[in-house]
C-alpha cells in the first residue's frame, strides 16, 4: 500500500505554519502552536481519526487567535489534499455521531473535490478558556477551502460549550477515518460515476 503522508509548510506576514500527518497512523499527536484550546481539538482528530498529526504554527498571537487557527486549518487542509492522493479505492463518505454527556453533535464528509461548508453549532458561550469559539468557524471554512471537501457539522444538542465542540471534534475525526479507509472492494477503482474527484 502507498504511503499517504504529506508535509506541507505555509509562510505568511501573520504566521509559519508546518503540518505533518499520516492518514494510516495510530492516532499520535504533536502540537506547538500556542493555543491550548486548539491543541486539545486537534488531538481528538488525531486520537479519533486515527491519524497521526504533528503541527507547529508562530503566529501574530499578540493580536489574537484568528490568523493562527484559520491557517491552521488552511494547511492541515492542504495536507489532507496531498496525503489522499487520486482517492483510487477509499470510501469517500465518512459520518458520526458523538455524545459527551448532555451534547451530541453529527459530521458528514464527502471527499468530493468540491469545497462546502455547512456548519451549525449553537455555542451557549461566546468564549471557552479565553479561545473564541467562532474560530472554529474559520477553521473549518479554511480546511474545505484547502482539502476540498463537503462538509456538514450539526451540533445537535448540548448547553455545555466546551462539549458542544468536543463532540463536533470527535466526529470529524470519526468522519474523516471513514472516509479515507480503504475499502477493499473498490480497490483501484475512484468513488464516483464521473470517473474523477
Amino acid at each position: 500500500m502507498v504511503e499517504r503522508k504529506a508535509s506541507v509548510e505555509r509562510n505568511t506576514l501573520e504566521t509559519q505554519v508546518k503540518a505533518s500527518i499520516n492518514l494510516d497512523g495510530s492516532g499520535k499527536a504533536r502540537f506547538d502552536i500556542g493555543v491550548p484550546f486548539l491543541e486539545h481539538m486537534l488531538d481528538q482528530i488525531a486520537r479519533h481519526g486515527l491519524i497521526d498529526l504533528d503541527i507547529e504554527c508562530k503566529g501574530d498571537l499578540h493580536i489574537d487567535d484568528h490568523h493562527t487557527v484559520e491557517d491552521v486549518g488552511i494547511t492541515l487542509g492542504q495536507a489532507f489534499a496531498q496525503a489522499i492522493g487520486d482517492k483510487k479505492g477509499i470510501y469517500r463518505y465518512g459520518h458520526a455521531y458523538v455524545p459527551l454527556d448532555e451534547a451530541l453533535s453529527r459530521v458528514v464528509i464527502d471527499f468530493s473535490g468540491r469545497p462546502g461548508l455547512q456548519m451549525h453549532v449553537p455555542y451557549t458561550r461566546a468564549s471557552v478558556g479565553g479561545f473564541d469559539v467562532d474560530l472554529f468557524q474559520e477553521f473549518f471554512q479554511g480546511f474545505v477551502n484547502h482539502a476540498l471537501v463537503t462538509l456538514h457539522i450539526d451540533n445537535l444538542r448540548g448547553h455545555n460549550t466546551h462539549h458542544q465542540i468536543e463532540t463536533v471534534f470527535k466526529a470529524f475525526g470519526r468522519a474523516l477515518r471513514m472516509a479515507v479507509t480503504q475499502d477493499e472492494r473498490m480497490a483501484g477503482q475512484m468513488p464516483s460515476t464521473k470517473g474523477c474527484l
